[in-house]
């Protein structure tokens, strides 16, 4: 894996090129993974996955020609660790239809330690039960404070805590791509 560093203490981890031929790949891994395409539920998680849950189906899309139900599943208030994290401002769930009997896609942009996926997992029992949850990141960046694994990621970039990783998409951030940045020593919680 070649990384470039494009300045502004940012090293590109994937080009727009890139994302855009990773993003394919995991449409396609995720209709290979389900029993029928119209059982397909996307839920983002806050805040990025939300957006690229929105990209994913759009590929589902291409690649299938069904459109895919997408929704918002914000995991903030089954979290373990508000007190270390802080409060960010909560993003309404949302949910265009039930989650019972059928294939569900968390989907979010960096797995970290795990510990808001595993929210997210308790999240989605108040709404029901689904037939199955996968789970779909961009990028894998290690230290995992729980066993939770992608069941689709476009990379796995090991980092150290005092780094970061970031998505950009076109249509939020005017450029896309994903970049590591390297953050302050003082800040290694993130």
């Amino acid at each position: 894996m070649a990384l470039n560093d494009v300045g502004d203490d940012r090293i590109e981890i994937l080009s727009a090129d890139e994302l855009r031929k990773t993003l394919t790949r995991l449409a396609s891994q995720v209709l290979e993974s389900v029993t029928t395409v119209e059982s397909l539920l996307l839920l983002g998680i806050p805040t990025r996955g939300v957006q690229l849950a929105d990209v994913v189906a759009c590929s589902l899309k291409e690649q299938s020609g069904l459109t895919i139900s997408t929704g918002t599943l914000d995991p903030t208030f089954h979290r373990d660790d508000l007190g270390r994290l802080g409060v960010r401002m909560v993003q309404a769930t949302d949910l265009p239809v039930s989650v019972e009997g059928r294939d569900v896609v968390l989907v979010d942009d960096v797995i970290f330690t795990g510990r808001t996926v595993r929210a997210a997992l308790e999240a989605i029992q108040a709404w029901g039960r689904p037939r199955r949850v996968f789970l779909l990141v961009m990028v894998d960046r290690g230290h995992r404070e729980l066993p939770i694994q992608p069941d689709f990621c476009g990379r796995v970039v090991p980092t150290r805590r005092s780094e970061t990783v970031e998505l950009r998409l076109l249509g939020l951030d005017g450029e896309e791509g994903v970049f590591l940045r390297r953050l302050d020593e003082k800040n290694t919680d993130r």
